[in-house]
């Protein structure tokens, strides 16, 4: 059964909609946590459009299980990423214009500065992830780097028409090289309650990032239970 870590992001992102001090991500992290969340996920973005360093500073004090932090590789992230030590950081590629996260991290095409940025992580004590598209020659960058693990983004296979076998293949064998590579296997974007379980079921997955399907759910049925309804489902 993989982990569950619950995205936090929204919450803040409907809290900066009013630029006031509720919803609370950090509450949120809590309700996640007694809903069975093994992980708390949470990206600041260089734009700070939603987490906050406040937000940061605090659930790096507070979340009892794992916190995984989001960051792209950029000096002012980077460093505060090495002075707050999170379990985990998962590095991810990051643009102003878009909504989401759009696609994976370019180590091919960037090797040295990922490079550069996965041993500075590394030597501060961080265990690192790079979030990356299922494609074999990034796989095998991030292999070179010296990732602990890879994040495969599942975007494609969200957006195709369930049951999109064709996209969940690729999804299973670039999930297969990671683990060949000794690499732990994440998996994480766009995930719901309908199309969660062949992913949870890719041999030796280890652990689901999950944020806007459980924020949504969780305006109707609370987070706790929106918490345990997906945890249910991975497992």
């Amino acid at each position: 059964m993989p982990n569950l870590g619950v995205n936090i992001d929204h919450v803040a992102t409907v809290r900066q909609a009013r630029m006031t001090n509720e919803p609370d991500p950090v509450w949120a992290a809590t309700l996640a946590e007694l809903g069975g969340a093994d992980g708390i996920t949470l990206h600041l973005r260089e734009d700070r459009r939603h987490i906050q360093l406040r937000d940061l500073q605090l659930l790096s004090q507070t979340v009892a299980v794992k916190l995984n932090l989001e960051v792209a590789c950029e000096e002012e992230v980077l460093a505060i990423a090495c002075q707050s030590k999170p379990y985990q950081v998962t590095l991810v590629p990051e643009s102003r214009e878009e909504v989401t996260t759009e696609g994976g991290l370019d180590v091919v095409g960037g090797k040295q500065r990922v490079s550069e940025a996965v041993k500075r992580l590394k030597n501060a004590g961080i265990v690192v992830s790079l979030f990356l598209d299922p494609d074999a020659a990034q796989i095998e960058a991030g292999h070179a780097v010296e990732t602990d693990g890879v994040e495969l983004h599942t975007g494609a296979y969200a957006n195709a028409s369930f049951p999109a076998e064709s996209e969940l293949e690729v999804l299973r064998v670039s999930g297969r090289l990671i683990r060949e590579a000794g690499l732990t296997l994440h998996s994480g974007h766009g995930l719901t309650y309908r199309n969660v379980c062949p992913v949870a079921a890719i041999p030796e997955m280890c652990e689901l990032n999950i944020g806007h399907s459980i924020i949504s759910r969780a305006i109707l049925v609370g987070l706790e239970q929106a918490v345990r309804d997906m945890k249910r489902l991975i497992g």
